[in-house]
This record gives structure tokens, C-alpha cells and sequence, in this order.
């Protein structure tokens, strides 16, 4: 699964095993999240893959340019209102619908 991911996460992911604990642990999500999803507790890690899996499967990508998605109503939902979310800028949007990490 993990070679699924875009290539900056794989690296974080392998040069900081603590920041996989983030990634992996479930959370309960925020009533956004949960209509998105259809479940009340997903890990980081795997909402990234399943909104990722959305916008696969909905073609949402640009076709002139990948590293860019159109948002449809339903994503966003979830990423505060943008028509167009830059690749790069996915996990960080994701992420702030989670609680932040006890120091």
C-alpha cells in the first residue's frame, strides 16, 4: 500500500518512523470527514489514500496538468471550498481536520 503514495510522503514516512504512528493511528473524525468517508474513525494515513482514491476514481485530475485536482462539490467539503487544490497541497489540507499531535 505504501508504494501508493506521492513520493514526499514515502520519504517522511521512511526517515521518520514516529511521524508512521501519526500517520497510522485512528482518530475520530469531525462530522466534514465523516459524511466524506462514511465512517466515524480513520487513520491519516488512510483518509489521505481513500480521498486519493476519489479523486482517481472521479477523474478529478487536470488533464493538461496532474499535479493539479478540480474539486467537485463533494471534496470541496473537505478542502475548505477550493475549485483547485495543487497535489502537493493535499496531505497538508487532510490534515487539518485531524487533532494535533501531543508534544
Amino acid at each position: 500500500r505504501i508504494k501508493m503514495l506521492p513520493q514526499r510522503l514515502k520519504k517522511a514516512i521512511t526517515d521518520n518512523p514516529k511521524k508512521l504512528g501519526n500517520l497510522i493511528d485512528l482518530v475520530n473524525l469531525p462530522s466534514t470527514l465523516r459524511e466524506f468517508l462514511g465512517q466515524s474513525q480513520i487513520s491519516r494515513l488512510g483518509c489521505f489514500m481513500r480521498v486519493w482514491s476519489y479523486i482517481k476514481t472521479n477523474n478529478l485530475q487536470d488533464p493538461k496538468n496532474k499535479n493539479v485536482v478540480n474539486c467537485d462539490d463533494k471534496l470541496k467539503s473537505i478542502l475548505l471550498g477550493k475549485q483547485r487544490v495543487e497535489l502537493v497541497d493535499l496531505p497538508s489540507l487532510i490534515k487539518l481536520h485531524f487533532p494535533k499531535e501531543p508534544k
